[in-house]
């Protein structure tokens, strides 16, 4: 084994790199779709993007990849010990993709570019049925794309699982789905029998876009994201972009009564930029530069917007610089009753403004359409009323419109079935990180001193830097000492909302 690179695994790098260029040109056309591009330009951009994204599928499963997997899995000893990291990667990605046809892909790609700006427009006008023929051809378009992908997963379910959380399964997921909604609607049920309710009124309170700009910037720079290497702008459905350690673009969205939407929605986003911007640069260029997983990337977004974000020490110390940002408009409201004003608990329709409590409820919901949709035979007429149904079984409320029900996420629009439950995964591991961090770290110290530094360091020693070169598994046992278990964010949510609630 050689810890030098050969010249094959040069050449192998420099393909790597070419497709990485692609991707990133995707990555970027993509921001600018969902930012600043001109609403008439969707058919063109969808083109475009079809075209980088086939040239980038040609690299990926063609004749040279062909010929370095071959080469390296009969001769692994000309690979550096990182080459073997990058290789497994690679040859993953070549045996999940090349039994694709290219003009499958290339279809599949442009159709969801194009499906993206239609969803724009039918969240707009509140219109599933604007929607619903797109929508109807990427889950046939899965469907089919599945029969190529599928090895010895046991549900269709779990091959787009697997892409997303490498090793997760429906039949890991039911249990833990099953403790968590069974955990929350446990503690929801005492809080609406013996919870005392927080005077919540202020939150609702005028804040003006420039102030919240100003609240979101000043608030993301002190936890970490550098903004020589990002960028905070507006779109309809906050996201980050990691186009490279050096490019991580957040956006945000403002409601001039709602401060808390855009400010936690900043500072979620922020969580993934850091992630990307802490990447060790050896890893520039190759398919290992990102996160390890959907699911470890939003433990990411999640610990910043979840375990300092609402923590009630980080707020204690952070709370004058809020008066003094916002000016006369919190001036009469005392830190404890902010504190609880901040993190009240109720039923909603919009997944991305949930509070952590209910949060997994509407992964849940996602996750049980998913299964239906691609285990299933669902017929896409019967979604909006089967989403409607669920919101009310679990939630106890019904939307009103297709805007704020079955239309509200974009990524189905995306292609993205098998996502959602990394978010819930993500609630999952950010506590139980926030628990081993708080074994060597002194973390209400740390809170108070307003110096989140050792908070920063500790993520890029055990998570961030990795990027992709391990699995979710590993870098949680690693991390942490043990596997992932519900346990400690049940733990967590009982400890915030006790405090919340005074139960």
């Amino acid at each position: 084994m050689t810890s030098t690179m050969t010249q094959s695994e040069q050449d192998f790098r420099a393909l790597l790199k070419e497709m990485n260029l692609l991707d990133t040109t995707n990555a970027l056309l993509d921001w600018d779709g969902q930012t600043y591009m001109p609403e008439d330009e969707s058919d063109m951009r969808a083109e475009l993007v079809s075209y980088v994204g086939q040239k980038s599928f040609q690299l990926e499963t063609g004749a040279k990849m062909k010929a370095f997997v071959d080469q390296f899995t009969d001769q692994p000893e000309l690979l550096s010990t990182d080459g073997k990291l990058l290789f497994k990667k690679v040859k993953k990605n070549y045996d999940l993709n090349a039994k694709v046809p290219a003009a499958e892909m290339a279809a599949y790609t442009k159709l969801i570019s194009k499906a993206q700006s239609v969803w724009m427009s039918a969240h707009k006008h509140q219109s599933y049925a604007e929607f619903k023929p797109y929508l109807k051809q990427i889950i046939e378009a899965t469907k089919r794309l599945i029969q190529y992908w599928k090895t010895d997963q046991k549900t269709d379910y779990d091959v787009l699982l697997d892409q997303y959380e490498p090793g997760m399964t429906v039949a890991m997921l039911d249990p833990i789905f099953t403790q968590l909604r069974d955990g929350v609607t446990d503690l929801r049920a005492q809080i609406a029998d013996h919870g005392d309710q927080p005077n919540d009124q202020f939150m609702h309170r005028y804040v003006s876009e420039t102030t919240q700009t100003e609240l979101s910037r000043d608030f993301v720079s002190r936890l970490g994201f550098d903004f020589n290497k990002g960028s905070l702008d507006i779109s309809m459905h906050p996201f980050t972009v990691g186009m490279n350690r050096n490019d991580a673009r957040i956006t945000t969205r403002y409601g001039v009564h709602d401060f808390q939407m855009s400010l936690l929605g900043s500072i979620h986003e922020a969580g993934h930029a850091l992630y990307q911007q802490n990447i060790d640069p050896k890893w520039d260029f190759t398919l290992l530069s990102g996160g390890a997983s959907m699911g470890i990337h939003e433990s990411q977004s999640l610990f910043n917007e979840v375990m300092i974000g609402r923590n009630y020490d980080y707020w204690k110390h952070e709370y004058p610089r809020f008066l003094e940002l916002t000016g006369e408009t919190f001036s009469d409201i005392d830190f404890e009753t902010f504190y609880r004003g901040f993190n009240t608990t109720h039923a909603s329709l919009i997944r991305t403004e949930a509070d952590p409590l209910t949060y997994p409820l509407h992964i849940i919901i996602r996750y049980e359409l998913e299964k239906a949709i691609i285990n299933g035979n669902v017929d896409v007429d019967e979604l909006p009323s089967m989403w409607n149904q669920m919101y009310q079984d679990y939630l106890g409320i019904t939307p009103d419109n297709d805007a704020d029900g079955i239309l509200q996420d974009i990524h189905w629009a995306g292609g993205d079935l098998g996502y959602f439950p990394s978010y819930a995964l993500g609630h999952l591991y950010a506590a139980q990180f926030l628990h081993a961090m708080s074994q060597t770290l002194d973390l209400p110290k740390i809170f108070a001193s307003g110096n989140y530094q050792p908070l920063i360091d500790w993520r890029k020693i055990n998570i961030h830097q990795f990027g992709a070169s391990k699995e979710p598994n590993q870098i949680v046992k690693d991390a942490t000492g043990e596997a992932l278990s519900p346990k400690y964010w049940l733990a967590h949510q009982q400890s915030v909302y006790k405090r919340v609630y005074r139960l």
